[in-house]
C-alpha cells in the first residue's frame, strides 16, 4: 500500500534513507566521514519529527512496515512534476516495489494535469540510471555539480498522457 507520511513514519524514513544512501553511494563518494559520520538517522528523524512541512509530499510504501519512501515535488502552474526521492530499502529491492512509486507518482501528477516529470540521479549511479530507463525516463542532457562534491547529477524526464 502506497499512503502519504506521517510523523509516526520519521523513524523509519530516516533509516531507509540514510542506509539506502550509504549503500548506493559509499562506493561513488568515498567519503566515509560524510556516510557514518555526518549521516544519522536518529538527528534526520528528530528533523522529520519536528517539522511537519518536511512530511509534505512523502509518501510511503507499506506491507506491515515501510519498506520504501518516495518524496514529490508537483509544480502544476509551471506543467511539472518532480521525483526528488526515491529510495527503496536495500532488504526489500528488486520486487517491485520502485515501479509501484513511479506508477503512484504518475498518476498523482496526472490528477494534477502535469505531463512533464523529471528527477536528477547521479552520473555514476548505474543501477539507478537503469531503473529509470527501464521505466521510460531518458537521460537529458542537462548535467550539474552535485553539491559539495565533484560528482555531477544528470536530469532525466519523461512525458505523461494527461
Amino acid at each position: 500500500m502506497i499512503r502519504p507520511a506521517v510523523k509516526t513514519d520519521a523513524s523509519r524514513i530516516a533509516e531507509i534513507l540514510i542506509f539506502t544512501k550509504r549503500t548506493a553511494y559509499r562506493s561513488i563518494f568515498c567519503n566515509d566521514n560524510v556516510s557514518f559520520g555526518e549521516m544519522q538517522v536518529l538527528p534526520l528523524a528528530m528533523d522529520f519529527l519536528k517539522n511537519d512541512a518536511l512530511l509534505q509530499n512523502f509518501f510511503v510504501y507499506e506491507e506491515h512496515f515501510v519498506q520504501a519512501i518516495m518524496h514529490l515535488n508537483p509544480q502544476p502552474q509551471n506543467n511539472l512534476g518532480e521525483i526528488a526521492e526515491l529510495y527503496v530499502d536495500p532488504f526489500f529491492q528488486n520486487q517491485k516495489i520502485g515501479q509501484a512509486l513511479l506508477s503512484y507518482a504518475e498518476s498523482v501528477f496526472i490528477k494534477q494535469h502535469i505531463s512533464y516529470i523529471y528527477l536528477w540521479v547521479l552520473e555514476k549511479n548505474t543501477a539507478a540510471r537503469h531503473f529509470y530507463e527501464k521505466n521510460g525516463f531518458m537521460p537529458t542532457t542537462c548535467t550539474k555539480p552535485e553539491a559539495g562534491t565533484p560528482e555531477y547529477i544528470v536530469k532525466y524526464e519523461k512525458f505523461l498522457n494527461c
